[in-house]
């Protein structure tokens, strides 16, 4: 099974798994006068939607290279990623806006067992966020990675929640607000965990310099080819789960063209070979100074 295939295998576990625990919060929250429970729903509702986002880019990256597309379709990848985050922030301001609207509003105390299902939410949603992360570190997928942040984000507002109804149960009357005070905390914590997940998505796209380990690996592979003496600039650039490699590769100056163009060849067979996650190579033959000292 090939990268692809795998996040793709991994986001239908995300949908089944989000559509489920809507819901069961759902229908907690109101029988159990929860609004942070009901805040969940709310964010595992835009979860579901931001999965079937992160499915249909990771289909569309899927598609081989044609003429409009020379490297692929792998760049929608951190624009599903904008997208998803877009959906995180819309969830996280409707749930501070309604947690203040249910603290200036009288109600009444959560019901004490809405602790045992949040305590069951908690544990799946930290389980999935380390599937998903897992996965999105195999694949190397942004918009995977987004989508294990809605599950580890999902993971802290079912934590808040299970804070504020604990404490407006032990402390009884007068605390009624204290899981929507969770709730509004919560909100914060989405917020922030957006920003985790904007910010390596918009360097992908810009094609910022975040790669050093695998430019590491090239450098120490290349001198494994017969001819290659040394690298000098190695550029990469991101698409999808896919990197583009610019190489220049120092040889013996007084080689043939053609057997120049022979390490070329032998070279980015080599590292497709040892670093399957490569995209398109493009190597330059650097001449040894050594070789026209004489």
């Amino acid at each position: 099974m090939n990268n692809e295939q795998k996040a793709i295998k991994t986001t239908y576990f995300s949908i089944i798994g989000n559509v489920l625990l809507a819901m069961i919060k759902g229908f907690a929250g109101f029988f159990g006068n929860s609004y942070a429970l009901i805040a969940d729903a709310i964010e595992s509702t835009t979860d579901i939607f931001s999965s079937f986002l992160v499915l249909l880019g990771l289909k569309y990256a899927k598609r081989p290279a044609d003429e409009n597309h020379p490297y692929g379709h792998g760049k929608i990848e951190p624009l599903i990623t904008f997208i998803v985050v877009a959906f995180l922030v819309t969830s996280a301001t409707i749930i501070a806006y309604e947690s203040i609207e249910n603290i200036l509003t009288p109600h009444k105390t959560p019901k004490s067992w809405t602790l045992l299902v949040l305590g069951g939410i908690i544990l799946w949603k930290e389980i999935s966020y380390q599937i998903v992360i897992r996965k999105s570190k195999e694949t190397h997928s942004t918009s995977l990675k987004a989508d294990a942040w809605h599950h580890r984000s999902d993971a802290i507002t079912s934590a808040m929640a299970f804070i504020g109804i604990s404490i407006a149960v032990i402390m009884g009357e007068g605390y009624e607000t204290a899981d929507d005070w969770a709730a509004l905390l919560a909100s914060g914590f989405i917020l922030y965990n957006s920003y985790l997940i904007f910010r390596p998505a918009l360097g992908e796209i810009m094609d910022e310099h975040l790669y050093d380990d695998i430019i590491e690996e090239i450098r120490e592979k290349s001198k494994n080819v017969e001819g290659v003496l040394d690298t000098e600039k190695c550029f990469i650039r991101k698409s999808g789960m896919r990197y583009h490699v610019d190489l220049h590769v120092i040889v013996d100056g007084t080689i043939s063209v053609k057997d120049g163009h022979e390490i070329s060849h032998n070279l980015k067979d080599y590292l497709h070979k040892e670093i399957p996650n490569i995209g398109h190579i493009l190597i330059h033959i650097e001449p040894d100074s050594d070789s026209f000292d004489d």
